[in-house]
């Protein structure tokens, strides 16, 4: 009796794979390429759209002149750059002189004005009160207290609270007193003046001095050194009939 036949066991798939990948078909071996093409044609594709072509098409001789124009457009803005900066500093400079001009002239105004008596001032100073005791001051005294002021810097004085003292200012005897431009002043005399007080003090209080001689005269002097005196008096502004400004 014939030994029965025993049927083989059908091949794997993972088998079969591996023959199909050791011995590919035709039909694969051409899917593959294609796939190859395309894949080469679109990363060509996109490296081509991210490239500026622009100037792919100029002979090199072109290029050396764009680049020439490009240079020499920058060193013309540069250039430019330069002027515009020289003449913004010199701007800068002029505005900067101006305004130093127009601070200094408005110093040299306000000073000129108070020693002109035309405008009412504030500062350290002293007051001198002359009083009369025995007898009538006389007026050279007056005039040389006034003067004993002046030269130690007085920059503003007035008179009783009136009349204001400037380089022009008249002193005249009257009954009853003195005229200080004409307005009569009477004792006792009260003399405020703005400078530096310890100054102006011995001015005033030295030996043979004004003080001395007030008191030869029969009156008698106090001065009071003040950190801050107001002098609100002030002269009207008159105008030169022969002197003129040079």
């Amino acid at each position: 009796m014939p030994e029965p036949v025993v049927p083989e066991d059908p091949p794997s798939s993972r088998r079969q794979l591996g023959r199909a990948l050791r011995r590919p078909a035709r039909r694969q071996v051409v899917v593959a390429v294609l796939l190859a093409l395309v894949g080469f044609a679109g990363v060509t594709q996109v490296l081509s759209n991210d490239v500026d072509d622009t100037f792919a098409g100029l002979r090199e001789q072109d290029l050396i002149d764009i680049l020439n124009g490009l240079a020499g457009t920058t060193q013309r803005a540069e250039t430019e750059i330069s002027r515009l900066e020289r003449a913004r500093d010199d701007l800068q400079s002029d505005t900067s002189q101006r305004e130093a001009a127009l601070e200094q002239a408005q110093t040299e105004a306000n000073t000129l004005s108070i020693l002109a008596g035309l405008v009412p001032v504030t500062g350290p100073g002293i007051r001198v009160t002359i009083t009369e005791v025995t007898d009538q001051v006389k007026l050279d005294t007056i005039l040389d207290t006034v003067q004993q002021l002046r030269t130690s810097d007085a920059e503003a004085m007035q008179f009783n609270g009136e009349v204001r003292v400037v380089a022009q200012t008249s002193f005249e005897d009257a009954e009853g007193g003195i005229l200080v431009d004409g307005t009569l002043v009477e004792p006792p005399y009260v003399i405020d003046a703005i400078g530096e007080p310890d100054a102006l003090d011995e001015a005033l209080t030295f030996g043979l001095g004004p003080s001395y001689q007030i008191v030869e005269d029969g009156g008698e002097m106090n001065v009071d050194q003040l950190r801050s005196l107001d002098i609100e008096s002030v002269v009207d502004p008159t105008r030169a009939d022969f002197a003129e400004p040079q």
